[in-house]
């Protein structure tokens, strides 16, 4: 076998093949960031946000209206990862194997696939942390009975004001396995189709495209207990509450109710002793009254997600080479067709030895928190 990439692109595209079979649900269901290829590691993207406007009555005049000056927000999010993995062979490696090699061959580049998917898979996965609220109940398996998990967890995005047409939810297998022993969704008659009952393929559900993923993250509460909000008061869209009595830990990611308000909210920036919390946007949905408020802090869970498409930003390139390029002997792309993702694959020749390196860049950005919710299991 020759040591040129080109001879190897059928091998490469097997090992593909298997890679992109595995549990990937974050990777398709998130949007791709347009614009990354030119992108340098850690330098910032930035993207604009129009501001949120207000009306006013039209009062007749013999002038037109005054200028509606405006500050245009924005927000940021960077190429933070560029990862590779390699292997290489030797001439007496490759004789000894005879007719196994290739099929090695193979199995090595789905490997290495593998892990770059996996660690993009649980970067999405890990931004639980950026969402709004959460529905369910810790440590309790969401879909045991019924199909009203997902209704609730699109009405808190609906009420924030997401958009409903690109919805999606990542669960993990236990919410999968639980879906697809629902009676009305094995029956055929009922559910319109027997693909769930047959192939095991989760339908969507509520409008929200359902999806699995093996990195579905799970989140370990912190210590805090006994905390309470001041005395002064907080409206409805507070995002910052000061704690006053209480200890122990309120962590990012953590699951925390107010008496009197059944809304689960997800903390942003948490304290480890009486302190300001932040909530993820659009804050408080209860106003908090103008005196100490019992604050709770929910159990260790696990985080399916639901989303619009678009509140979470995948930016991904290949590894850039300089101009000229290095010492590669070779380099091509192979496109995941399910994934989308781009692996650039090096082909290293050294004395007597032959490297393979397969890499990716890439960046996540929970970018629009209130159009995101946690499905609690």
């Amino acid at each position: 076998m020759a040591n040129t990439l080109t001879n190897l692109i059928p091998t490469i595209q097997a090992g593909l093949d298997k890679v992109a079979r595995e549990l990937t649900g974050f990777i398709p269901a998130v949007s791709f960031f347009p614009g990354a290829e030119g992108v340098a590691k850690d330098q910032t993207i930035r993207w604009p946000i129009a501001p949120v406007q207000t009306a006013a009555d039209i009062t007749p005049a013999a002038t037109g209206p005054a200028i509606g000056d405006q500050t245009v927000g924005s927000d940021t999010m960077t190429i933070s990862k560029v990862r590779s993995t390699k292997f290489s062979w030797n001439g007496d490696e490759q004789v000894s194997l005879q007719d196994q090699y290739g099929r090695i061959l193979a199995d090595q580049f789905a490997q290495a696939m593998r892990t770059l998917v996996n660690e993009v898979e649980t970067d999405l996965a890990a931004l639980y942390v950026g969402a709004s609220r959460a529905y369910g109940t810790a440590g309790t398996t969401p879909f045991a009975s019924t199909l009203g998990d997902p209704a609730q967890v699109r009405k808190i995005l609906a009420d924030n004001g997401a958009p409903t047409s690109d919805m999606q939810m990542v669960i993990n297998t236990s919410a999968g396995a639980a879906l697809r022993t629902l009676a009305q969704l094995t029956k055929a008659n009922e559910a319109g189709g027997d693909e769930l009952l047959r192939r095991g393929v989760l339908l969507d559900i509520h409008g929200f495209a359902i999806r699995e993923s093996a990195q579905v993250q799970s989140h370990t509460k912190g210590t805090g207990a006994s905390y309470t909000s001041n005395t002064a008061g907080y409206a409805v869209g507070a995002t910052s509450i000061t704690l006053i009595t209480g200890t122990g830990t309120v962590l990012a990611g953590d699951v925390v109710t107010f008496a009197g308000d059944t809304n689960k909210y997800i903390i942003k920036t948490g304290v480890a002793a009486a302190g300001t919390i932040v909530l993820a946007a659009p804050g408080l949905k209860v106003a908090l009254a103008a005196s100490a408020v019992a604050m709770t802090i929910g159990g260790t869970s696990t985080e399916n997600m639901a989303f619009d498409r678009s509140a979470i930003q995948l930016a991904t390139r290949t590894p850039l080479m300089p101009e000229g390029g290095d010492s590669a002997a070779d380099v091509t792309t192979v496109t995941d067709p399910q994934s989308g993702l781009s692996f650039q694959i090096a082909l290293y020749k050294q004395y007597r030895t032959v490297t393979y390196e397969v890499g990716l860049a890439w960046g996540v950005k929970a970018s629009q928190p209130a159009n995101i919710a946690i499905l609690l299991g």
